[in-house]
């Protein structure tokens, strides 16, 4: 069906209200074309897209036939999956309520049971409660670190693990023979689920598991102040009892407490982004504060920063920040006997080369999947389930999201907060910033710079350039990137590592992702993201001295785009 007829259907169908159809009339035909010219889809992380009216859109009919889908999906799978349940969570946006309530009222209509919470909680508890409450499946309304006109859907298997793509894919299947989004129609089961307002038994486990984690407890936290902010987000109850109970002194970032869905006390959400951490660092100033820590809305990433020997303010990347703990972790562990002699360490393709040269140097085995907590979470089950393998010891991707203990499967931000506040803490007493920490790390093992950028692309027109930039990767990757020659190509779509010479197969599931090796060790990889209307290009470096700034990632990053002609 094309834009205009999808947006004609939704302007005369009896199932909108006119106040919806006043905003369908007051929309230009750019409006028009991206609100319609798809179906939102699931992603590397679930469905997730702007509010409003529209097939690309979150909406109350998108929901409703997603849900419908999820609900035909587990009953189809699981025998009990009535009796087991859904649990359902969501964070602080515009209509994540709303939409946590018409997803359990739709599963309780095919006789469902929902466990849901009496407000929000933060990503990693929603997976924790599905295992604790031995679910059949989790759904959280989330669109995790976007800006505020965004909402978003993921969807949780038995584990406690978003869906992989093999489980995925008979869910899309059943989606897809669904009617429209707004003709969706299902039978009333004779027999309708209740809906379970969740206690705090849940919150009380989780928090004791996550504190269970500390591996140096009662170090002397009384010279060490830490600023905290949620970002308007779900991790701020959890957050601070977790920090009271070990003993932190924490500042929170005031105007960022609440629950705010326009996040009305930060610039962006995002830990990614400088502009989240003005305030944070405007508090830090004020106080005199050693470090710095905030989480996501959801409560999924977090992102550090800390008062630098100069006296200076500074931030760490996810890949920084990440390399820096696990280094910590084993460390620690090793000193004390308790590092798993077959432990393994997961991370992605797009995630630094440093973590597995990190965990190598420990005797931890490392494994590496698609982007996606999800392939981190599944491989966990899969060795659990096997009932021999290597022993998890961390997982991490490079975008500020990391899992130290497998109570949960998806990226913790709680369980990350207070393991940086450890390290921090640690390398504090012994006179340490983390500035120094990070550049005795790079001493060991080379000064990786590794820098994410992106470009986006709207509309139908930003859609068909996405796919002609990759067509052009997947069908000439032998390309020279600032004076630089590719001389080996994962094409990850294809299945195969290439080079003149020869082929390999790939170990890994299809994507849309290509990584190109150039001739002095530098690697950029492309893939388009899976959540937003965007090409992400990672770009990794070693070099043998510490660099100055980030020209050398910079000009690969401008290399590419020229050879690309964007």
């Amino acid at each position: 069906m094309s834009t205009q007829e999808n947006y004609n259907r939704w302007l005369n169908s009896l199932n909108v209200d006119e106040k919806t159809k006043a905003e369908l009339k007051a929309m230009d035909q750019k409006a028009i074309d991206d609100a319609f010219f798809k179906d939102v889809e699931f992603g590397t992380a679930g469905m997730r897209g702007v509010l409003g009216p529209g097939t690309n859109r979150m909406n109350e009919f998108t929901v409703r036939k997603a849900t419908v889908a999820f609900g035909y999906y587990l009953l189809e799978l699981f025998p009990n999956a009535k009796n087991e349940g859904v649990v359902i969570s969501h964070d602080n946006r515009h209509m994540s309520r709303e939409f946590t309530l018409l997803s359990a009222k739709t599963l309780n209509d095919l006789g469902i049971k929902a466990y849901i919470f009496d407000s929000l909680r933060p990503t990693p508890e929603l997976s924790f409660a599905v295992r604790y409450l031995k679910a059949c499946g989790g759904i959280m309304i989330t669109a995790s670190h976007n800006p505020k006109q965004y909402n978003g859907y993921k969807v949780y298997d038995e584990t406690g693990c978003q869906l992989v793509p093999d489980k995925i894919k008979r869910l899309l299947e059943i989606l897809a023979d669904l009617p429209n989004e707004l003709d969706v129609k299902y039978d009333v089961a004779e027999k309708r689920g209740e809906t379970i307002m969740l206690d705090n038994k849940v919150d009380d486990e989780y928090v004791r598991l996550v504190e269970s984690i500390a591996i140096n407890r009662d170090l002397d936290k009384s010279n060490f102040k830490v600023v905290f902010t949620p970002n308007h987000g779900t991790s701020y109850v959890n957050s601070m009892r977790i920090f009271n109970d070990l003993g932190y002194k924490i500042y929170p970032v005031m105007s960022q407490v609440d629950p705010d869905p326009d996040f009305s006390g930060t610039l962006s959400p995002n830990p990614e982004d400088a502009r989240s951490f003005i305030e944070p660092i405007k508090l830090a100033k004020e106080i005199n504060a050693d470090l710095i820590v905030m989480t996501d809305p959801d409560g999924d990433r977090v992102g550090l920063g800390y008062k630098a020997t100069d006296g200076s303010y500074q931030t760490l990347t996810g890949n920084q920040s990440a390399a820096l703990l696990m280094d910590y972790i084993f460390s620690q562990k090793q000193q004390k006997g308790t590092l798993s002699k077959d432990g393994v360490m997961y991370y992605t393709i797009v995630t630094s080369s440093l973590g597995g040269d990190i965990a190598r140097h420990y005797g931890v085995k490392v494994e590496e999947f698609l982007t996606g907590f999800k392939f981190i979470g599944n491989r966990i089950d899969y060795y659990e389930k096997l009932g021999h393998g290597p022993k998890f010891e961390f997982g991490y991707e490079e975008s500020y999201g990391c899992l130290i203990a497998p109570f949960a499967r998806d990226k913790d931000g709680c369980q990350a907060i207070l393991m940086y506040c450890e390290m921090a803490l640690f390398y504090f007493l012994q006179g340490k910033r983390l500035d120094e920490a990070w550049d005795d790390l790079c001493k060991r093992f080379g000064y990786h710079q590794d820098i994410t950028y992106s470009m986006e692309f709207f509309g139908s027109e930003g859609q068909a350039k996405m796919n002609n930039l990759m067509d052009t990767l997947h069908n000439n990757p032998f390309i020279e990137i600032n004076g630089l020659k590719v001389v080996k190509v994962d094409d990850i779509e294809k299945g195969e590592r290439i080079t003149k010479d020869k082929k390999e197969s790939l170990n890994l599931p299809k994507s849309n992702v290509v990584k190109l090796y150039l001739e002095d060790g530098s690697v950029v990889t492309v893939r388009p993201s899976g959540t937003e209307p965007k090409v992400k290009f990672y770009v990794g470096t070693v070099l043998k001295e510490k660099p100055k700034d980030n020209s050398f990632p910079e000009a690969l990053f401008k290399g590419i785009k020229e050879v690309l002609h964007l």
